[in-house]
């Protein structure tokens, strides 16, 4: 599987070492195509996303009302989501790169239809 490498080191938050900070971030190619056929809006805020977490570190931006960062159930438990629009949602993991460093990667972005009940 090919991903797309997005990662900074600046801006480390006061209170923080750089190893318990996760700032690395991955997109699958099957999520990168899928975020180029959504709308604009929507891309614009994941990249935002990746830039708030690349300069804050994934724990603060999770405090973030906006993105609505939850776990999700079910078969895709395990993962988060986050919201990009109210029918857009990128879905990633946290996982290990083998050498204790913590990596997000985003492994899809869907978008959301309402629940037939």
């Amino acid at each position: 599987m090919q991903m797309i490498l997005l990662t900074s080191l600046d801006c480390i938050p006061i209170g923080y070492t750089i190893s318990s900070v996760i700032r690395r971030l991955e997109v699958s190619r099957n999520a990168w195509k899928q975020l180029e056929r959504a709308p604009k809006h929507v891309q614009a805020k994941f990249l935002g996303w990746t830039d708030d977490v690349s300069n804050r570190g994934l724990e603060e931006v999770r405090k973030v009302a906006g993105y609505n960062d939850h776990p999700l159930k079910g078969e895709l438990q395990g993962k988060r989501a986050i919201r990009l629009s109210l029918k857009w949602r990128a879905v990633y993991e946290v996982r290990s790169d083998g050498q204790g460093n913590q990596i997000v990667e985003f492994v899809e972005v869907q978008e959301v239809h309402p629940h037939a009940y």
